[in-house]
């Protein structure tokens, strides 16, 4: 199953508005691209759930988005997409897969797990 050039253009918006600052703080907004039992394991090992990542993002003091490279998006089933990609910053660059679901015909991330690059 290859995704279609459509679905990809969505994930690749999703994942770089969960990056942007602003968007980040506007809780309702990330809530209605995170599934119920969403769970993220962190690169600095931290582990968050829905709850926690909602509050995180609602009132960090600031973020400072990285550079998006190597963006591919692999389908599991007709409703599970793997997104991964490279996460580049000065400090250091991350590898990241995101697993989204489409519910009720919405794709929401129901994974995320970030894992640094020596």
């Amino acid at each position: 199953m290859t995704p279609d050039a459509e679905l990809v253009a969505l994930l690749l918006r999703r994942e770089l508005q969960l990056m942007d600052p602003v968007f980040r703080r506007d809780r309702s907004a990330v809530a209605s691209l995170l599934a119920e039992g969403f769970r993220e394991f962190g690169a600095s090992g931290r582990v968050w759930n829905r709850e926690t990542i909602l509050e995180l993002m609602a009132t960090e003091p600031e973020f400072d988005p990285p550079a998006v490279e190597e963006f591919a998006v692999q389908m599991i089933a007709t409703d599970v997409a793997l997104a991964t990609y490279r996460a580049v910053r000065p400090h250091g660059t991350s590898l990241r897969s995101s697993l989204w679901i489409q519910e009720r015909g919405a794709w929401k991330m129901i994974f995320h797990q970030g894992t640094r690059v020596s």
